[in-house]
Parts: structure tokens; sequence; C-alpha cells
């Protein structure tokens, strides 16, 4: 595989990482803060409410940066560590990567760590899983698409 085909799949790859990763952050950040202007939170029900409110606001504004600064964070991480692992050890490779996306992570502090460790986490299973196409990529962007329908439709039944 030349450098263009090596490119490819590393972006491919990083795409469908950040559309699972971006979900899976915004619903975990939904549940641990589903209410961000912290008013009280009286009931299950005010709880259920906050959660699904909530989930589509981050993931609105989660999700892009998900896919602009996590891709582009984590392809510099993951080339960065195998040109040390190189000169250093290759069995090493993994954890400079994990270093790296945790320096890269700590920009917000915990918030942007665990959008960060979802992301590492994400991206070495389908690293492991085979080779990605664009249309894969191209299908993933649907998962937040459809995760945010699906808690509007909540919204909208709630309300």
């Amino acid at each position: 595989m030349g450098f263009r085909g090596e490119i490819s799949q590393v972006l491919t790859r990083k795409i469908i990482t950040s559309s699972i990763a971006g979900s899976l952050f915004a619903i975990l950040l939904g549940l641990f803060v589903p209410n961000p202007f912290g008013e009280d939170i009286s009931s299950i029900g005010v709880y259920f409410q906050g959660f699904v409110i909530s989930v589509p606001v981050y993931l609105m504004y989660s999700f892009p940066v998900i896919l602009l600064y996590g891709t582009i964070t984590s392809t510099i991480s993951d080339y960065v560590a195998r040109v040390i692992s190189n000169y250093t050890n290759r069995n090493f490779k993994l954890y400079f990567s994990i270093i790296l996306h945790i320096l890269f992570g700590l920009i917000l502090l915990w918030y942007s760590l665990l959008a960060s460790f979802l992301y590492f986490i994400t991206d070495y299973i389908l690293s492991k899983r085979g080779t990605y196409k664009w249309n894969n990529a191209l299908k993933s962007i649907g998962i937040p698409a459809l995760v945010w329908i699906l808690f509007m439709w909540s919204v909208y039944i709630i309300g």
C-alpha cells in the first residue's frame, strides 16, 4: 500500500472513530452531567428529562470538535508514536500513543480527557478490525445524526 492508500485508510478509520466516540461522549456526558447549569435534580423524572435534553446539545457542540481536533491530533499522535517507537522499541508504540492522546486531551481537562480516552479506545478497537473505505466513513456520520434525531424526538415526546 502506497502513501496515499495509507493516508486514506487512516483518515477513514479516524472519521468512523470520531462518529462513534463523539456519540458515546455526548451520551456519557449527558448521563453524568444531565443539567449543565447546576440546578438541583429532585427526582428520576427530572434527571431523565435533563439527560434527554442535554445529549443533543452536547452532541451539537462536541461532535464537530471531536471530528476535527480529534482526527488531527490522533493522527499526529499515532504518527509520532510510530516514529519514536522505531527509534526505541516497537513494542512501546501503543504506550507512546496513549501518552500523546492524553497530552492532547488535557486541553479542556476532564471533558476533553474523557473524549480523548473514548477516541483512543474506539480507534484501537477499530484498528484491529480491518480496513475501511470512504463509503464506510461517510455512512458513519449517520451515527451522531441518528443519536441527535433520537434524542430530539424524545425531547418532543416529553414536551
